[in-house]
């Protein structure tokens, strides 16, 4: 939670920030700013009758997963990774979308749903740096939206929220959804922890100096005394019987005699 308001080293607006850090120079964002947008944001996405009219957008690697659990709970739309242009200006392409709320993960790097937003008079409510650019921004939460923990908790909070105030979820009670699932987790990170992890449990159920088979394998002479002879049916030294001869064949008839029923065999 204190990652979401660590800001960058140039500021905007000074009324969201609560003071400056001496030693890098890095502005700290007010907690009881960004809880009040926070909460303002939550009333204006619960005003929206479809939740499916409402559309979260991540350009940034780090928002993908974030963006896609909030969708996943609060029933809203999702754009993860590259915006194509024309989404919500061009009726003719096939992801046309025409939402009647924006939530974007950055400005900055948002910038091109930003603009058509403003076309279509769209609102938009933004996650907002100390050096973001607000412009075509309505509602701005000054947070974090640059760090991979902030933008999942950030998301993590608004998504609570808006679950609370639709009665959803109760406030007396905490939300069973963790916040880890809304941070980003790289591929080759998560298969490295997977391996790790079958690796101490091989060498925490396995013994060291433990053999590999515990069963004793047999001996090489004994391997054949368990299979029984065959039983012999014939005495030894009697000549062999003759094999036995084919049957003759029919006798042929000759063509236009008459054929004449011998019965059923």
């Amino acid at each position: 939670m204190l990652r979401s308001l660590v800001g960058s080293e140039m500021c905007i607006r000074d009324r969201y920030t609560y003071k400056r850090r001496p030693q890098d120079g890095v502005y700290i964002f007010d907690l009881s700013k960004t809880w009040e947008k926070m909460m303002l944001a939550a009333r204006i996405i619960v005003a929206i009758e479809n939740p499916a009219d409402v559309c979260v957008i991540a350009a940034r690697p780090f928002g993908g997963r974030a963006v896609l659990k909030y969708a996943q709970y609060t029933g809203a739309q999702y754009i993860a990774g590259r915006y194509t242009p024309g989404t919500m200006t061009n009726y003719i392409q096939k992801k046309f979308q025409e939402p009647r709320l924006l939530v974007l993960t950055d400005p900055r790097t948002d910038h091109q749903p930003i603009r058509e937003s403003s076309y279509m008079n769209i609102p938009t409510i933004a996650f907002c740096d100390t050096d973001s650019p607000m412009r075509f921004v309505d509602v701005a939460i000054p947070a974090n939206n640059k760090a991979r923990n902030s933008i999942g908790m950030l998301y993590w909070m608004l998504a609570r929220e808006v679950l609370r105030m639709r009665g959803t979820i109760s406030r007396q009670q905490p939300w069973e959804v963790v916040v880890d699932l809304f941070f980003h987790r790289d591929p080759e990170e998560a298969e490295r922890q997977i391996e790790e992890a079958q690796q101490a449990a091989e060498e925490a159920g396995m013994p060291s100096g433990a053999p590999v088979f515990d069963a004793q394998a047999a001996p090489a002479g004994d391997a054949f005394a368990a299979v029984p002879a065959a039983p012999s049916t014939s005495e030894w030294g009697a000549s062999a019987a003759p094999p036995a001869q084919p049957a003759a064949p029919a006798a042929a008839q000759e063509w236009g005699q008459p054929q004449v029923f011998q019965g059923y065999n």
